[in-house]
């Protein structure tokens, strides 16, 4: 039997190229190997966005969109929304009851996040509590999997320790879940910062031909490569990891070598790239238009797949229930 695998990606903001390269090209390309379950994490969303939450609530169908139109396959994986599936709180609640303070409070995403996000107030149990619903979320599907970077790994091992003590205290149910190690580059945005929604740097995947070169020419790119001519050193321009990215070995050395002999400028390695990034959102912008003209389609789809979770859900949750001794009937 395939191996259960569990990610997801909150509903903040549009999806951006960064989202793209770093988690969603990895989701497509796992489907045939692994069941996956995909979720737009919604409650996730309420830990920092709980005063204008109806805005988390548009992004949510538009996310859908976009990742149907980037290749989620539906008779392959499990599309769903978060909030829709109740399991994932009340396995949650019973998850809260058994984790240390000291876990949540040393946990290194917290200290990132509240440094991040600091024009936000993040003083609530909520975004404390973060990791016991991320948990739950991969638990309650008994997930073997989830796809993190190398630099992730730690973050992870939260949920292999609510696990491990779940089973001491009530028997060897859950599975400790294993990092599905990828490869997750570092989208630098057009002002130098990671590629972030937050930031308000972001090319996004529904932006406009124009819009996507006019964002790539903000880009900063070798500051020592003053004149078209001028040699540059590729390692020093944030423009240079798109082309990792968004184009094969031949082309990426081809570039590199055009920059650091002086024969390609800044201005027309910006258009290059533009092109190559618009080139390859053409599919996903064929699918995009249609899904937008068939809203309906997608609805239907929502409903489905959302149906289809919540039957291996609470099957689980009514066997977490007992184990853990909550059966009154």
């Amino acid at each position: 039997m395939k191996k259960i695998v569990l990610s997801g990606i909150q509903p903040t903001g549009k999806l951006h190229i960064g989202n793209l390269a770093g988690a969603i090209k990895n989701w497509v390309k796992i489907q045939d190997e692994y069941k996956c379950f995909y979720m737009i994490a919604d409650l996730h969303s309420l830990t920092s966005y709980y005063s204008n939450f109806n805005e988390i609530k548009d992004n949510v169908f538009d996310i859908y969109i976009d990742l149907l139109s980037c290749g989620i396959d539906l008779s392959k994986s499990k599309l769903f929304i978060q909030s829709a599936v109740p399991a994932h709180t009340q396995l949650h609640l019973i998850f809260s009851m058994i984790t240390p303070l000291g876990w949540l409070q040393r946990n290194p995403t917290y200290k990132e996040k509240i440094i991040e996000m600091k024009d936000k107030d993040l003083s609530n149990y909520g975004f404390l509590g973060y990791p016991v619903l991320q948990a739950a979320d991969i638990l309650i599907y008994k997930a073997e999997k989830v796809p993190v970077g190398q630099d992730q790994v730690s973050h992870l091992e939260i949920t292999r320790e609510i696990a491990r003590r779940f089973n001491y205290f009530y028997g060897n149910y859950f599975p400790e879940p294993e990092p599905l190690l990828t490869e997750i580059p570092k989208i630098l945005g057009f002002d130098g910062r990671k590629m972030s929604k937050s930031y308000n740097n972001a090319i996004f995947l529904s932006d406009s031909k124009n819009e996507i070169l006019q964002k790539v020419r903000k880009y900063i790119t070798d500051t020592k490569k003053i004149y078209k001519n001028d040699p540059g050193n590729p390692q020093n321009c944030t423009l240079f990891p798109l082309y990792k990215i968004f184009t094969d070995k031949d082309k990426t050395d081809e570039i590199k070598e055009g920059c650091k002999s002086g024969k390609l400028g800044c201005v027309e390695c910006k258009k290059k790239i533009a092109e190559i990034i618009n080139k390859s959102l053409e599919i996903y912008r064929e699918k995009r238009e249609y899904f937008l003209a068939h809203k309906n389609e997608v609805t239907e789809y929502i409903m489905e797949n959302n149906r289809q979770v919540n039957e291996i859900a609470n099957k689980n949750i009514k066997e977490i229930y007992e184990i853990v001794g909550l059966k009154y009937e």
